[in-house]
């Protein structure tokens, strides 16, 4: 059993970064209709949904990835497999697997695992905020966008002064970084910009804005027009502004940020949701994990029938595909990452991280 004290430091902990996010005291619409289902209808619990065959595989895919993390050295706390190792956005999703499970920085089973993750996002970010390894600073904004994810979780429920330092830098980054037209692109420069970078840094700003740092609302509001003009007729996403091919990643994705900017009924949700319905058994399969960490979470966020009926399949196809080391394999990216997004996508039940919070 954990210690009183433990659980009690861990509870309000929690309890102070949902007050900054402003997910206490009161119920907001999106929730409400989230939580009737948007028609009342009655969702199954965390207990139904996650079996015990999920938290078998859940716990061995957290301890697979716990087994992964460098212990020494500069690279501490991160991951070291692939082309990939040291990777400041593989360890970002590590640390939010980690902390889906109830883990906080230092406190917790995996509570260690957080705080590896969370000092070593600290020590990579750079003198202009962008987070990347290596003197080169080499890495893209979906790196930087994860790890800044990671580090408002992780600062939020610890409050650390140098975690808040760094993630107020690379806040700073981010913003500078925006274009015209709202949206940002692989470096942390005024370029063009493309959907799916664009919603990682949007989710990365609300995240940090949630623990208590300032986003204006003008950067925003920007970004989220980005977003809806990327909207085509059959309620999919397009790559960029100027056209390009759309799929089920990127649906989710565009989906996912207009819940997270507050939209939570009416034709673009409606049409969005319906889009990943019908291609659910063929998502792209270069983009599987990303696919459906974005598709589970605008499932979530739905409610009802549409988490319902979702989450099973999700679920247990992960779960037949885990190997027996508990890991699950991705050829672009590595283990590590496909072990983390499994992970996440398995523990969205347990509604332990503000940033997937209802």
């Amino acid at each position: 059993m954990q210690d009183n004290n433990i659980l009690e430091s861990d509870l309000l902990g929690r309890r102070r970064f949902l007050r900054f996010a402003g997910l206490t005291g009161a119920c907001s619409i999106g929730a409400q209709n989230s939580l009737m289902g948007l028609g009342q209808v009655k969702e199954k619990t965390a207990d139904e949904l996650m079996t015990k065959a999920t938290r078998e595989a859940v716990n061995k895919g957290l301890r697979y990835l716990a087994g992964r993390q460098i212990q020494r050295g500069n690279d501490r706390g991160a991951f070291g497999a692939s082309g990939y190792a040291g990777s400041v956005g593989i360890c970002g999703l590590g640390g939010l697997a980690f902390m889906s499970e109830g883990s906080t920085p230092g406190v917790g089973k995996f509570g260690k695992q957080v705080d590896l993750c969370a000092d070593f996002l600290t020590r990579h970010t750079g003198p202009t905020g962008y987070i990347a390894r290596g003197t080169g600073a080499v890495g893209n904004m979906y790196a930087h966008g994860f790890a800044m994810l990671c580090m408002s979780q992780a600062y939020g429920m610890s409050r650390k002064r140098e975690l808040g330092q760094k993630l107020r830098m690379a806040v700073k980054c981010t913003l500078a970084a925006q274009n015209e037209q709202g949206g940002w692109r692989y470096r942390p420069v005024k370029s063009d910009a493309d959907l799916s970078v664009t919603v990682c840094q949007i989710m990365a700003l609300r995240a940090a804005r949630d623990s208590g740092i300032n986003v204006p609302d003008a950067a925003r509001e920007k970004c989220i027009e980005y977003v809806k003009k990327s909207q085509t007729g059959d309620g999919s996403f397009r790559y960029t502004m100027r056209g390009g091919h759309t799929t089920f990643a990127l649906t989710g994705a565009g989906v996912v940020s207009l819940f997270s900017a507050g939209i939570y009924d009416g034709p673009q949700i409606e049409k969005g949701l319906k889009y990943l319905k019908r291609r659910k058994d063929t998502p792209e399969r270069h983009y599987f994990y990303y696919g459906h960490y974005y598709a589970v979470q605008a499932m979530w966020h739905a409610g009802g029938d549409h988490w319902n009926d979702w989450y099973p399949g999700i679920r247990d196809k992960l779960i037949s595909s885990q190997s027996g080391s508990g890991a699950w394999t991705d050829s672009s990216y590595g283990p590590e990452f496909a072990t983390a997004m499994a992970c996440i996508i398995l523990q969205m039940p347990n509604d332990m991280l503000p940033i997937f919070a209802r």
